[in-house]
């Protein structure tokens, strides 16, 4: 069974800087697509970045330039450093395991932007 645990949410204000972590309990990590997703107040979950085994990258659109996902396969964790933090970046962001479809999910982190 694959675990995941989020860390790093909080409070900051509008134009601040967050860095989330995903760990994971699979030795798989390494082989594995991951991805991170965020869901707001009333609204449906979203993609927000994904990155494969070798590196490559992928984001949402309203995230390019400001957001950066990163793995490192070692220590079998993902990271997502979030930069110029907007209010509509608030919501709960969670961490999942692509296993063709997102397979396994971590329980989430809050992030809260305040204006």
């Amino acid at each position: 069974q694959v675990q995941l645990e989020e860390s790093g949410g909080g409070l900051v204000q509008a134009g601040g800087s967050l860095r989330l972590s995903c760990a994971c309990s699979s030795n798989t990590f390494s082989v594995n697509t991951m991805a991170w997703y965020r869901q707001a107040p009333g609204k449906q979950r979203e993609l927000v970045a994904r990155i494969t085994p070798g590196g490559g990258t992928t984001y949402a659109d309203s995230v390019k330039g400001r957001f950066t996902i990163s793995r490192d396969n070692a220590e079998n964790t993902m990271y997502l450093q979030m930069n110029s933090l907007k209010p509509e970046d608030t919501g709960r962001y969670s961490c999942c395991l692509i296993r063709v479809v997102p397979r396994y999910w971590g329980q989430g982190t809050q992030v809260t932007v305040a204006s």
